[in-house]
């Protein structure tokens, strides 16, 4: 058990799992981008996904280049519902197919709001990848390419996830404690 400013969390999915899950979803972006002659964009989308697009750069197998974006929906434990641009991309996407990185898509509301970004920012392609995904509440018709693992809708923190900033640093995924 861990408290995190008012709530305390339980240990849910260990880094060991989380690294197994990264590998499978790095063999299935490989297996599309292997062979490319272009130079994908990996977009990490920030804070959470750093830990996450971290770990997966270092198995991919084709060249590609590293950029970030911070978009936020959260506050405290709750989706606002609105997507926040607070820090435009760090380059032009501009005929460019783009891989986008993110930690957790759960009402889908960032990740369909980026990839509306990127196509009119005149990206050529753009697939969705992440870590985590609860499927229970995403009700979005955009397609999730790459899916480390699905987890039921609860609040976690860890590898990334974070508690109001707080818990990205931990290894290991826990869970709320309700």
């Amino acid at each position: 058990m861990i408290k995190i400013h008012d709530k305390v969390f339980k240990p849910f999915i260990s880094h060991d799992r989380i690294l197994e899950a990264i590998s499978g979803v790095a063999e299935r972006v490989n297996a599309d981008f292997r062979d490319c002659e272009d130079v994908p964009i990996v977009l990490c989308v920030l804070n959470g996904s750093i830990p996450f697009t971290g770990e997966l750069l270092t198995r991919l197998e084709f060249n590609c280049e590293l950029v970030s974006i911070k978009m936020s929906s959260y506050q405290g434990t709750k989706s606002t519902g609105t997507v926040l641009n607070m820090m435009g991309l760090t380059a032009d996407v501009r005929g460019r197919r783009v891989i986008i990185c993110e930690d957790i898509v759960d009402t889908g509301n960032t990740i369909v709001a980026l990839k509306e970004l990127l196509l009119d920012k005149g990206a050529t392609d753009v697939k969705i990848c992440t870590m985590l995904f609860k499927p229970e509440v995403y009700k979005k018709d955009v397609r999730l390419d790459y899916v480390g693992m699905a987890i039921p809708n609860a609040f976690i923190v860890g590898f990334g996830l974070d508690y109001d900033e707080l818990g990205r640093n931990l290894r290991d995924i826990y869970v709320i404690d309700e």
